[in-house]
């Protein structure tokens, strides 16, 4: 190794103005001369270039708040907002299609979870006619916006990621009537939605719009790869994300390049209309987004189906999932990114930190009332240590408090809308049936919580190992608890199942924790995670995707890998006219 000081250097420090994007070094060298000195600069350029932390800050607000010792800002800052955007309950939104708001009356009304009788608006029912005219659009904008330079595009997405944080506290008060997230939760939805913009503005950025001068097969040749976009993306959005995933995907689309029909989740699509709006403040060109809402059967299908469109953004169930891939099958050339859920097991050692183990995996059964792609729904528990898990555990869930998510101190929120409600209920029912419910298991009907779609978590011991709260995805707060003693056992059946997102072990002996790292089928894994055994990965932190059922491209959200999925590479060569070396030379 050379030491560095060895070298004959200056050092430049340039520090942009901007607070979110730090500074980082340019160094230049004088007098190398040593070819070994080449090979350190070269990996030394190379460490810097793929160091993203220096330019990139999760937004991560609360916690700055309490850092600044401001927590009661935050809460003012939150229930002002609260107050405002009562103000705009009812009203009537457009469609969003070329730039153009395109009103119906043909509508569907949309209610809060946490009390039905709140009508935070009405939206069009999209219909097919309107669905080809907004991939028409965004095909004619392609033509536009695919020759846009990235530095550009990446100017457009810096406003709309400032105008996010101005309006951040609206738009998390809109995400909890909504979706029913308390407001740590909704703050994190939003934040993760700016991560997401940053994130990537950062990875094009670095990789210079994915354009790599490659080497020189013959003498006055210049090659490069140059990543393209592909064309038009249908996003089918969740409602348990509205802002991070919705946002997410579009901007992983757009920033390289192509054209989005955005189809929101019915139960949330204020947010995913606000983003639109956002997106036109900032400057993205007309027909570049467009924004129409209505039935997975009516407008997830015409989008689906249309052959113009050359790739499909989507997060949502299985079952919806492998209908996008079924019919995408049909054009060979379509891609297809699908986050699909996660059956997310947790295994807690006889070595475990027993107090981190509980928090954890309540945080992760538990938090967003269970309905979490990464939400674990099972935890095998040492016997050594399961009684005193249990016990702990049990005390930990009588703690949580359920109701209104606008109160500071509710944990958990409502469900999400009545057929999470009535599956809630439908699983209590065999939980009981099959095995011995420990604590919670009934809905929650006191006062004005019988007007939303309130329960109690519930855990439950006993099942047999094919009982289907086991297997299932349940997106409701039931934990399953399954005793173990063998290690290797235990990860077997962690792997027995059709889905592969996240996983999470607690124990302090490395030689278990190797075992679990070499054995899980999982794309995201937690180790001794207090915060959360399965959930809560950081943009730029820890990638998220799927293996097995879980996802169909191995690559995740948030990570180096993401945005190369939207792109396909083309391979330029160009002679040099007037080279000396332009003659034959085999």
């Amino acid at each position: 190794m050379i030491p560095l000081e060895s070298l004959r250097c200056h050092f430049t420090i340039v520090t942009f103005c901007n607070s979110k994007w730090s500074s980082f070094v340019v160094v230049l060298f004088d007098d190398v001369q040593d070819p070994a000195h080449y090979v350190l600069l070269h990996d030394f350029y190379a460490s810097l270039s793929r160091i993203n932390l220096m330019r990139f800050e999760n937004e991560d607000t609360f916690r700055k708040f309490l850092k600044s010792n401001k927590e009661s800002g935050f809460h003012k800052k939150y229930n002002d907002a609260i107050e405002h955007i009562k103000s705009q309950f009812g009203k009537k939104y457009p469609l969003l299609i070329d730039g153009k708001y395109v009103r119906s009356v043909n509508l569907f009304e949309h209610t809060s979870p946490l009390d039905i009788r709140i009508v935070l608006g009405y939206f069009p029912k999209g219909n097919l006619k309107q669905v080809n005219s907004a991939i028409t659009s965004a095909s004619k904008t392609f033509e536009i916006w695919r020759k846009t330079d990235y530095q550009k595009r990446l100017k457009i997405f810096a406003s709309a990621a400032e105008i996010i944080v101005a309006k951040k506290f609206e738009l998390t008060a809109w995400i909890t009537f909504e979706s029913g997230k308390n407001r740590f939760e909704a703050m994190s939805d939003i934040d993760e939605a700016i991560d997401f913009i940053r994130y990537y503005s950062t990875e094009m950025e670095l990789n210079k719009g994915y354009i790599v001068d490659t080497k020189s097969a013959r003498p006055g040749e210049r090659s490069k790869s140059v990543m393209k976009p592909y064309g038009v993306w249908g996003v089918i959005s969740p409602f348990n994300f509205p802002a991070a995933l919705t946002i997410g995907m579009c901007t992983g689309a757009l920033v390289t390049g192509n054209a989005v029909v955005l189809k929101p989740a019915s139960d949330t699509p204020i947010v995913g209309y606000l983003f639109t709006e956002i997106m036109m403040q900032a400057g993205l060109p007309r027909g570049a987004l467009n924004f129409v809402t209505g039935s997975g059967n009516t407008v997830g299908n015409a989008i689906v189906q249309s052959r113009m469109v050359a790739g499909i953004a989507f997060t949502g169930s299985k079952a919806v999932g492998d209908r996008i891939l079924d019919e995408s099958s049909k054009m060979k050339s379509r891609i297809v990114i699908a986050e699909m859920g996660g059956k997310n097991p947790v295994i807690v050692t006889a070595n475990a930190d027993v107090d981190d183990a509980v928090e954890g995996t309540i945080q992760a059964a538990f938090g967003y009332s269970g309905q979490k792609c990464s939400a674990s729904s099972r935890v095998y528990v040492h016997k050594n240590i399961k009684q005193i898990f249990t016990e702990r555990l049990i005390q930990r869930t009588n703690e949580l408090s359920v109701g209104n998510p606008t109160d500071a101190k509710t944990f958990m929120g409502p469900l999400i809308n009545s057929a999470a409600y009535v599956k809630y209920q439908g699983y209590s029912k065999l939980a009981r049936r099959h095995g011995k419910v420990l604590v919670g298991g009934k809905i929650k009907i006191g006062g004005d919580l019988k007007y939303g779609f309130f329960v109690e978590p519930l855990v439950v011991e006993g099942l047999s190992k094919d009982n289907r709260l086991l297997k299932e995805e349940l997106f409701v707060p039931i934990l399953c608890i399954a005793e173990y003693s063998e290690l290797d056992k235990a990860v077997q059946q962690c792997n027995k199942s059709e889905y592969g997102l996240t996983a999470g072990i607690y124990s302090n002996n490395k030689h278990e924790i190797e075992a679990f790292l070499q054995d899980i089928q999982a794309g995201v894994v937690y180790i001794n995670r207090a915060s959360g055994a399965t959930t809560g990965a950081m943009v730029g932190c820890q990638s998220f995707g799927g293996w097995k059922s879980s996802g169909t491209t191995g690559k995740g959200t948030g990570g180096s890998y993401y945005l190369s999925q939207f792109l396909k590479e083309q391979s330029q060569t160009i002679v040099v006219k007037g080279s000396e070396h332009r003659k034959k030379n085999y």
